[in-house]
């Protein structure tokens, strides 16, 4: 956008000519002395740049109002991460799954089921390839976390479970995962051992994980877990004025304070 900016000059002090006292008698007390010359206009040329949107300098253009926050219940766009580790003989990936909360008649929430890490293996077929359609997967647990972050360099742990505890086919699927240190000191062996009854599978997998590695999965479980625990959303609900008595409504979660029987 191209903008003219016409202004009127006055004489220009080093080409005024000089008076004598005989050419003074031309100009009336009240007449000014530029009366009689034709101004010169000149212009300014100004260009926007191209680095600002007009809008910004529109004064028709209202300000963007404000973000809405998000009505009750609204749910945020779902979002997937993992981490993965990828060896010659087989690749472990780490996705967290999140907790599920139940509806009190209150109107409040409370947690239902903690939410955990799904641990998948697959076999190696071919260098850098992978049997994803073989895969076997483990959940750990947060307490099963807090195992393998205290785990030392040379010691080991162990975990046994069974999904189908407490159904009809209980003891037909048996999953044990060994978590058990090098013989070199470098790191720990990850073996998961997966005996199906139901579909006829018994499934080795085996991957070595180094310190570095170790450290990284440790470091993803601590970040993790008060997440996994439901205490950000805990966190996200805290008000101002819950601090005057509003949990005394359930004497069984905390309403009974230490501090408040002295």
């Amino acid at each position: 956008m191209l903008q003219q900016l016409k202004l009127h000059s006055l004489p220009s002090s080093s080409s005024s000519t000089y008076l004598s006292p005989q050419n003074r008698s031309f100009f009336s007390p009240n007449s000014l002395p530029f009366s009689s010359v034709t101004p010169k206009p000149f212009s300014i040329t100004c260009r926007h740049s191209d680095l600002f949107d007009n809008k910004t300098f529109s004064s028709t253009s209202s300000p963007p109002p404000p973000p809405s926050s998000s009505s009750v219940g609204a749910l945020p766009p779902r979002v997937y991460v993992g981490h993965s580790i990828y060896k010659g003989k087989a690749a472990l990936t780490v996705t967290p799954r999140p907790p599920e909360f139940a509806p009190l008649d209150s109107g409040a929430f409370k947690i239902s089921r903690e939410g955990y890490v799904l641990l998948q293996f697959a076999p190696a077929i071919a260098s850098r390839q992978y049997d994803w359609t073989r895969k076997q997967v483990f959940s750990l647990s947060v307490g099963e976390m807090g195992t393998v972050i205290s785990l030392g360099a040379r010691e080991s742990c162990e975990f046994f479970h069974d999904p189908m505890k407490g159904k009809s086919d209980e003891g037909k699927v048996r999953k044990v995962l060994k978590v058990e240190p090098l013989p070199d000191g470098s790191g720990h062996l990850f073996n998961l051992n997966v005996q199906n009854k139901i579909v006829n599978v018994d499934e080795n997998i085996y991957i070595p994980i180094s310190k570095a590695e170790l450290t990284v999965l440790s470091s993803i479980f601590n970040f993790i877990m008060p997440y996994l625990l439901g205490w950000h959303t805990f966190a996200n609900s805290i008000k101002p004025d819950d601090s005057r008595g509003g949990n005394n409504a359930n004497p069984t979660y905390g309403g009974d304070y230490e501090w408040n029987r002295m």
